[in-house]
């Protein structure tokens, strides 16, 4: 992949911060950075298409009944856990 220049300014601290990281890996500041911009693209663009499936399977209109989620999320870390439940909420013209 091409490499391309690109600056940005930064506050003091930051700057001591990246310089610190960087030192403390044997890296130079504009790899940590590089590395550190890319993550947080990765991150947000995992995260929008995480909340775009969420969106396109509630539009399904499946849900389980929040009740059954809290007993369910209440049984967690004890001896008798309960299974994940199972949807008991679907559309009007469609039953399970």
């Amino acid at each position: 992949m091409a490499s391309v220049s690109f600056s940005l300014r930064r506050d003091l601290d930051l700057k001591h911060r990246l310089e610190e990281a960087a030192q403390s890996e044997d890296r130079s500041p504009k790899d940590i950075a590089s590395d550190a911009i890319a993550a947080f693209l990765d991150a947000r663009e995992f995260k929008k298409a995480e909340i775009e499936a969420a969106l396109a399977e509630a539009d399904k209109g499946i849900f389980v009944f929040q009740e059954a989620v809290d007993r369910w999320m209440d049984s967690w870390d004890a001896d008798n856990e309960l299974p994940m439940p199972e949807p008991d909420i679907f559309p009007a013209n469609e039953q399970k």
